[in-house]
């Protein structure tokens, strides 16, 4: 059954909190997911929160602390003491421990290290530690089931027994050499199937995917992808096996950067929640703003520059608007496509003649359907004489934006700026302003006799 947090369930949860009501607490908790707790915490004030996840089992708040939004996970654990938040840090698989304490001071970091009962679990966490967070060592965890390639299958299936203890899902088993480097691996179905005398080394597949420690995280991702794994070996230099990255923190790993790019995107220029201060959310919202009003004003000057032929002709006004979206649409649409294609590094990239060559093709088309439907417009509010400048204009604005959402990507990229930032109010307000001039510029041409 879906739990479902309503007001009353969290007046409830509050109510036993402040009573100190240990036994309803637990026997409420007992009978939810981590991830119906986690909802109830974000909830609750701070106190109340640390309250609760220390009635918690260690097990339980552990994976509860695990997948908790940063910015909250730093503030309720800054209420904890070292020795309190310990025990959860030592049943934490060894990723998720390393990046609880990478938001910790150092102080407390050490102290939570020195207090783990489980001195493997500490020796894991100061492996990992060395490592940013944005390469494949530091998404990695320790925790893996590892045989020699010289045990015979019924050795293999003692040792899986004594390792899976530690190893929460075992998607495979990682064939070592003596001196630890990876040369491949066997699945459980083999393991199963074969006869126990037979040896390792003559049925495990040495075909293996693996990835290097300092190998940027977004290439962990599209390695992932690539090849359909739920796992992947992480060796060092000398292709050591020293642990493993899963399919759940990839796909953490995903969902963050989408969000990024939404925000960056949106015109945000940084980081952004819901709950954030009004300080906070204005102060990301402002730039992008500010930039747009500017580019508006921009355009507005140059609208008031064209007072004349407004002046002759008050039907052009009533064009403007459409003018200004279609060149801010197809804008974020073409670079939109410039952008998937830089983010798809595993295939053959078109050189820049290609892509603006495919991108006119498409404007064309794009700028002369959309031209017709609006200059057939103009005869049917009685306004005959405005069909070329409104269809003409159309097609060059069309062709314009796709030109801008083409090159302005790449060139970003090129220089290093994230090319994201290309398809939001930047794209959208440098167009409207082109669009507007060159939809004046046209009728001023065609309409001079007038």
């Amino acid at each position: 059954m879906t739990f479902e947090l309503t007001k009353e369930y969290l007046d409830r949860i509050q109510t036993a909190i402040e009573a100190g009501d240990d036994t309803t607490l637990r026997v409420e908790m007992e009978e939810l997911y981590p991830a119906d707790i986690s909802g109830i915490l974000y909830e609750l004030d701070t106190d109340h929160a640390h309250y609760l996840l220390n009635l918690l089992d260690h097990a339980v708040g552990a994976e509860i602390i695990s997948n908790l939004d940063p910015a909250v996970r730093v503030d309720l654990l800054k209420t904890f003491t070292s020795e309190e938040l310990a025990p959860f840090i030592n049943q934490m698989e060894s990723d998720d421990a390393v990046d609880v304490l990478n938001e910790q001071p150092i102080q407390v970091r050490e102290e939570v290290i020195a207090l783990l009962e489980d001195r493997e679990q500490a020796r894991f966490i100061l492996d990992l530690l060395h490592y940013d967070e944005d390469v494949a060592g530091g998404l990695m965890q320790k925790e893996l089931i590892k045989i020699n390639v010289n045990l015979t299958v019924n050795a293999c299936i003692e040792e899986i027994r004594d390792q899976a203890e530690n190893v929460e899902n075992v998607y495979a088993v990682y064939v070592v050499d003596d001196v630890g480097k990876l040369l491949g691996l066997v699945s459980l179905k083999k393991i199963v199937l074969a006869r126990k005398t037979a040896r390792i080394a003559d049925i495990y597949d040495d075909d293996i995917v693996y990835v290097e420690t300092y190998r940027p995280a977004a290439e962990v991702a599209e390695v992932m992808q690539k090849y359909d794994l739920d796992a992947v070996p992480v060796v060092n230099v000398q292709k050591r096996l020293l642990g493993r990255i899963t399919i759940d923190d990839i796909v953490d790993l995903i969902t963050e950067q989408a969000e990024e790019d939404i925000q960056v995107i949106s015109g945000l220029s940084g980081e952004v929640e819901e709950d954030d201060t009004i300080w906070a959310r204005s102060k990301v919202q402002l730039p992008w703003l500010v930039a747009g009003a500017v580019g508006s004003l921009l355009a507005a000057t140059v609208i008031n520059g064209f007072q004349s032929e407004l002046g002759k002709i008050a039907a052009l006004a009533a064009f403007i608007p459409i003018i200004g979206s279609t060149g801010g649409n197809v804008g974020i649409q073409t670079s939109s496509l410039i952008l998937q294609s830089l983010s798809d590094t595993t295939g053959l990239n078109a050189t820049l003649g290609q892509r603006l060559l495919r991108t006119l093709l498409v404007a064309v088309i794009n700028g002369l359907v959309v031209g017709l439907i609006a200059g057939t417009y103009t005869f049917l509010i009685g306004e005959p004489r405005l069909f070329f400048v409104v269809a003409m204009s159309l097609l060059a604005v069309v062709l314009l934006a796709s030109f801008m959402g083409t090159v302005t990507p790449l060139l970003l990229n090129r220089i290093g700026i994230n090319p994201a930032v290309a398809s939001g109010p930047f794209i959208t307000t440098a167009n409207d302003l082109i669009g507007i001039g060159v939809y004046f510029l046209i009728a001023d041409l065609l309409l001079a006799e007038l």
